[in-house]
């Protein structure tokens, strides 16, 4: 099936439209308009306050595992010393990243943390090379000078400058945010995608363990049920089939329709986790059967080459499948469309409503969460949904062929 799709989102268009969405919306937060003595300029001066205590104790922790470690490297102890003293620079640098999000609104992602391993020479060599420790190390040892430094401007700018405080701790706290961005967060891209993917790791988990939570109660309150009260009428009807065969034959048929109920639920579960049509006729059947089934009338169109790979088709089916779902509960349409196309390496989605719009990823719909099982595997959801519509929702997935 064909269509005349809308262009495709420039990188452009996506980038400014990420930051509607949760979940991969890289980079800090939007600059604000900020007073003189505001929320912002009472945190920063809180932070370079507590950089003096903070940096001896950095300086101190520093300092004595890495001449420790190296004094005694000429023994057995010296190395595996040095290199617990690596893995708990890795602590103090979260504690200093922790701190510099709380207070200066830094937004770095964690790097990617070291393979858990028994005490023995790759876990001793993995972490004695290992750069994000070496860096928390050097962080530490600088920041003393640094932490004295903004502790007396500081201080003396409480009592003297009053009236140029602000202008100092926002520069000030700005070269914090650059040590913190340049010492204690990923230090290239590759390490910055391994914590990215670190993290969608979880979304994924705890996705995988919902949808098993749901299927099990799907089970139990409903198939499992209805089958254990099918095998209990039946034993009823096989007592009652002598002394009243009348009364037996009801039961046999209140047993198959029974029968029936079961069979429809275990066909809405399998649907629930692959439907058939997909997997043998392809996207375009699939979503055109979810169309079918939608209360509001709704038109398909898919303009795809080939057929994706199976992980990619099932993930752009069931987030059609949750969006065509959104629509039917909240949006008051009268009419809905969804259109599929690729576009160079990504596969877009995209499904329109004529209702009341309004669409937010904090208003109970569930594409919060959409948009975190899509930044998962790399994806994207973009929402465009004023008030009095129409909303038109588009997810972009990366594209993989088929193979064979």
């Amino acid at each position: 099936m064909t269509a005349d799709h809308p262009s495709t989102p420039s990188p452009a268009d996506t980038a400014s439209a990420a930051s509607a969405a949760p979940g991969r919306a890289p980079g800090r937060a939007p600059a604000r308009q900020r007073t003189a003595y505001g929320k912002e300029t009472w945190k920063e001066i809180s932070f370079l306050l507590l950089n003096l205590p903070a940096s001896l104790v950095g300086f101190v922790y520093s300092v004595t595992t890495v001449l420790v470690g190296i004094a005694l490297s000429v023994t057995v102890i010296g190395l595996p010393l040095l290199a617990a003293g690596l893995a708990g620079a890795r602590g103090i640098g979260r504690s200093a990243r922790a701190r510099a999000m709380r207070l200066l609104d830094a937004d770095e992602a964690e790097p990617a943390p070291l393979p858990r391993a028994a005490v023995t020479l790759p876990w001793l060599w993995a972490r004695l090379k290992d750069p994000v420790a070496w860096r928390s190390q050097l962080y530490g040892l600088i920041r003393l000078p640094w932490g004295v430094f903004t502790f007396s401007v500081t201080l003396v700018s409480l009592v003297a400058l009053w009236p140029v405080l602000p202008f100092l701790a926002r520069g000030l706290a700005a070269a914090d945010r650059g040590m913190v961005r340049g010492l204690l967060s990923p230090s290239d891209e590759l390490e910055r995608r391994i914590a990215e993917l670190e993290s969608d790791r979880g979304v994924v988990v705890d996705t995988a363990a919902a949808d098993l939570r749901r299927i099990e109660r799907d089970l139990h309150d409903g198939a499992q049920a209805r089958l254990v009260a099918l095998a209990m009428g039946l034993g009823l009807a096989k007592e009652k089939l002598h002394e009243d065969p009348e009364a037996a034959a009801e039961m046999v048929a209140e047993a198959h329709g029974e029968v029936k109920l079961a069979l429809q639920e275990l066909r809405d579960l399998a649907r629930g986790i692959h439907p058939a049509v997909l997997t043998d006729r392809g996207l375009g059947a699939a979503l055109s059967s979810l169309a079918g089934r939608c209360t509001v009338p709704a038109t398909v169109a898919v303009e795809l080459p080939q057929r994706p790979a199976e992980a990619i088709e099932g993930i752009a089916y069931f987030t059609v499948s949750e969006l065509l779902q959104n629509v039917s509960k909240h949006a008051r349409a009268r009419s809905a469309s969804v259109e599929v196309w690729r576009a160079d390496d990504r596969l877009l989605l995209q499904v329109r409503d004529d209702g009341r719009g309004g669409a937010r990823f904090d208003g109970g719909t569930g594409l919060a969460g959409l948009a975190e099982r899509l930044g998962a595997v790399d994806g994207l959801l973009v929402v465009d949904s004023p008030e009095g519509g129409p909303t038109v929702i588009t997810a972009e997935l990366p594209w993989r062929a088929r193979q064979g």
